[in-house]
């Protein structure tokens, strides 16, 4: 996608992110940009352009924020399973 493309991208990444919960790092494979574009695009070119959407959007970031310890834990467990086996 170009910059032109910005605003569209916004809101459907900001529809994914809502609808699946995925994380940034996840909406960014799907969409073939970075993490950074993806985190400009959901908290500051989605606030200006559909708000109700992007308070649906921070409050899956908050959640996935919350648990991304939890992720990266096991993640790590995993791991080491699979190497010891």
């Amino acid at each position: 996608m170009y910059r032109s493309d910005a605003p569209t991208r916004a809101e459907e990444i900001g529809k994914y992110v809502s609808e699946t919960g995925a994380t940034v790092r996840a909406a960014a494979k799907k969409f073939g940009v970075s993490k950074s574009t993806v985190h400009k695009d959901l908290t500051a070119r989605l606030k200006q352009q559909n708000l109700s959407l992007y308070e649906e959007v921070q409050q899956v970031l908050r959640t996935n924020k919350e648990e991304r310890h939890k992720r990266g834990g096991d993640a790590t467990r995993l791991k080491y399973l699979a190497a010891k086996h």
